[in-house]
């Protein structure tokens, strides 16, 4: 996960933990629990992201979050063809085109005052262009 750092000297939070929560959370909670978990932190200066973003082995992923639905999607999207253009040098169109048949989308929150929408692309399409 790659989170944005707006102020120098800025401090992480790790929120509330889950055994077990629904697409959406959509009434607010999940199956609520106590946590004792080690992370590490690596700060990555120079590079610039407006929005966070993440990868695993099958996907890059984008977050939108916006009210109404549509535009968490769109703010989702806007963040992942960024993204392309700056990872694999794609042009607007290009992304966008690429998006267009190969973008998934999960809506992973319709609780808070706002809906958050997550764009992935699978790691098999973006390999056939070639290295990062």
């Amino acid at each position: 996960v790659y989170l944005p750092v707006f102020e120098p000297g800025a401090l992480f939070f790790l929120g509330d933990g889950h055994a077990l929560q629904g697409d959406g959370e959509i009434v607010g909670t999940g199956i609520e629990i106590s946590l004792d978990v080690r992370f590490s932190v690596d700060v990555r200066k120079g590079e610039r992201i407006a929005w966070p973003r993440g990868e695993n082995a099958d996907e890059i992923f984008t977050v939108g979050n916006a009210r109404p639905l549509d535009q968490a999607l769109q703010h989702a999207t806007t963040e992942m063809v960024r993204w392309l253009r700056a990872r694999y040098g794609l042009d607007v169109r290009a992304a966008s085109t690429l998006l267009g048949q190969c973008v998934e989308y999960d809506v992973a929150n319709v609780y808070d005052p706002a809906y958050t929408v997550v764009c992935k692309v699978p790691r098999r399409v973006l390999e056939m262009l070639g290295p990062a």
